[in-house]
């Protein structure tokens, strides 16, 4: 702890939270972590008071979106003190975007080290409702001021932190979702893996459509044929099929190697849930659903942690998933994570890292 230079605000920004009413991404902390990578290198960075900053017209992210992002939690940790929930597989999952848009890579262990201090430095903004969090969001991008299409020689890195309650309003209540049969977000090959601005420019038509209609998501297909599932807007999408839980493989390269993903699926391995990684045909989904051996469906991501399906739209049909009710594997592994993430339950898996105070 306290590797990196402190600069101290003399006010604060707690007073101006409505702590009653958070909501997600509307209010943010005090202190914010800032790195340069000029003339090859990254310097040391370190911990400033959260505050607007001066950019040219000509920044090159402006123009050509060479611009990644992450997220991660902490929560407050019922013995005292907080815990910060799998930075590595958000350092790992950085640089992975980092390569695919030319970014230079950030070394990952600094990268933990500054997730912790933003933390401490911010700990009076954890709240202390269940189910409510500290959200942390590194943000990279190319920083060099000129025109042209090609990487930018400078970059930053910042990472700030947000009080939030539920991602949506629904809470844990069962949402809806439109299958998008029109529009695609990502096709193999392009950037669909990698965690950047582009793809989430991509799905914001889709989405508003589908909120005019009454949906809080659209679930998306391949971009190439339209039939087989990816991922939510903001999520990655699971099913439950005969018992076994089933998600679609990341081998396609068009979706996210999401961190609460890949903590479910090691979840239902630990309870001796049958999980599969494949591809899924929407035909599949639809066929499991009026045969009834689909029996629930949830998304998983940092934001919404585990957000059940109650209904799916296709093509102007609406089906409804457990009554519209969330289901007993849905339930059953957002109690296990929140249990893990606030320490009320072993973390056998070691994926907290507790930051006392």
């Amino acid at each position: 702890m306290f590797k990196f230079k402190f600069t101290e605000r003399n006010d604060t920004r707690y007073d101006s939270i409505d702590w009653k009413k958070l909501g997600f991404g509307k209010y943010f902390a005090d202190y914010m972590f800032v790195a340069n990578y000029k003339n090859g290198e990254w310097n040391k960075g370190e911990i400033v008071p959260y505050a607007p900053f001066m950019i040219e017209p000509s920044m090159m992210t402006l123009h050509y979106g060479q611009t990644i992002f992450e997220g991660l939690k902490a929560y407050y940790n019922i013995n005292g003190g907080a815990n910060l929930f799998r930075p590595n597989m958000n350092a790992k999952r950085l640089n992975n975007s980092a390569k695919k848009l030319v970014i230079p890579e950030f070394p990952e262990e600094t990268f933990i080290e500054a997730c912790k201090e933003v933390v401490y430095y911010n700990r009076n903004f954890i709240p202390q409702k269940r189910g409510e969090s500290l959200y942390i969001r590194p943000v990279m991008f190319g920083s060099s001021n000129m025109l042209g299409v090609h990487p930018a020689d400078e970059y930053m890195l910042i990472i700030f932190a947000s009080p939030v309650a539920n991602y949506y309003e629904e809470g844990l209540n069962p949402v809806k979702i439109k299958v998008a049969d029109r529009y695609v977000r990502a096709v193999r090959g392009g950037l669909g893996g990698a965690k950047t601005a582009a793809n989430y420019a991509a799905s914001l038509y889709a989405g508003m459509e589908a909120k005019k209609d009454g949906y809080s998501q659209v679930l998306w297909l391949d971009g190439v044929h339209l039939s087989n599932i990816d991922e939510v807007g903001a999520m990655n999408i699971m099913f439950v099929i005969d018992g076994k839980l089933i998600t679609p493989t990341l081998e396609t390269g068009t979706i996210l190697a999401g961190v609460t993903r890949d903590s479910v699926i090691h979840l239902a391995k630990s309870m001796g849930i049958e999980v599969q990684e494949r591809i899924i045909a929407i035909d599949e989904i639809l066929m499991g659903l009026e045969k009834g051996k689909l029996t629930e469906a949830f998304g998983t991501g940092t934001a919404a942690t585990i957000s059940p399906v109650g209904k799916l739209s296709f093509k102007g049909v609406e089906y409804i998933l457990n009554n519209n009710q969330i289901g007993e594997i849905s339930q059953k592994m957002y109690d296990t994570l929140l249990g893990i993430q606030y320490g009320e339950i072993e973390d056998k898996f070691n994926w907290t890292i507790k930051i006392d105070f």
